[in-house]
C-alpha cells in the first residue's frame, strides 16, 4: 500500500538526490511486488481454489472473479509499464536477474508513463471496489468473509 502513495510523491519531487533515493526504493518495491504477484499466479495456477458453494449467487462469484482478475492485471500493468518508462527513458533496470538497458524513445517513455498512472488510478478504484464488497458481506450478509480468506 505505500507504493501509490510514494509514487504521487515523487511525482511533486523537484529532480535531485532526494527523488533519485525514494525512486529507487518505489522501484525495488515494485519489482518486488511484480515477482510476489508472479509467484501468486502461478501457484493460484497450480492450485486452484476450492470450489464455492453453489448456494452463492452466481452475479456474484462473477463480479468477484472479474474485480480479482482485474487487480492482477493493474498490478501487473502498472509493474510492466513503470518498467517499460524507466528503460524507454535509457536507465538500465536489473529485471529476473538480469541487467537490461534499451535504446531510449522519449515518447514511448511518455506513453508508458501515461498507462503507469491510469493503472494506478484503476487499482485504487479496484481496491476500493473490494474493501466495500467485504464491508457489505460483514454487515449484510453477516458472513466472516474476511476470516474465510485469511
Amino acid at each position: 500500500m505505500i507504493q501509490i502513495p510514494l509514487g504521487f510523491y515523487l511525482v511533486d519531487l523537484d529532480f535531485g538526490e532526494e527523488r533519485i533515493n525514494i525512486e529507487n526504493i518505489h522501484v525495488i518495491l515494485g519489482l518486488t511486488i511484480f515477482y510476489i504477484v508472479i509467484i501468486r499466479l502461478t501457484n493460484k495456477i497450480l492450485n486452484p481454489a476450492p470450489k464455492l458453494d453453489p448456494s452463492i449467487f452466481k452475479g456474484q462469484v462473477f463480479l468477484a472473479k472479474m474485480n480479482h482478475i482485474l487487480l492482477y492485471l493493474a498490478i501487473l500493468s502498472i509493474t510492466i509499464s513503470g518498467i517499460l518508462k524507466k528503460l524507454f527513458n535509457g536507465e538500465t533496470l536489473i529485471i529476473f536477474f538480469k541487467e537490461i538497458q534499451i535504446k531510449d524513445n522519449f515518447e514511448l517513455a511518455d506513453q508508458f508513463y501515461n498507462i503507469h498512472i491510469l493503472s494506478n488510478y484503476l487499482i485504487i478504484f479496484l481496491i476500493a471496489i473490494h474493501l466495500m464488497a467485504v464491508i457489505i458481506h460483514r454487515l449484510f450478509f453477516k458472513d466472516n468473509l474476511l476470516k474465510k480468506m485469511l
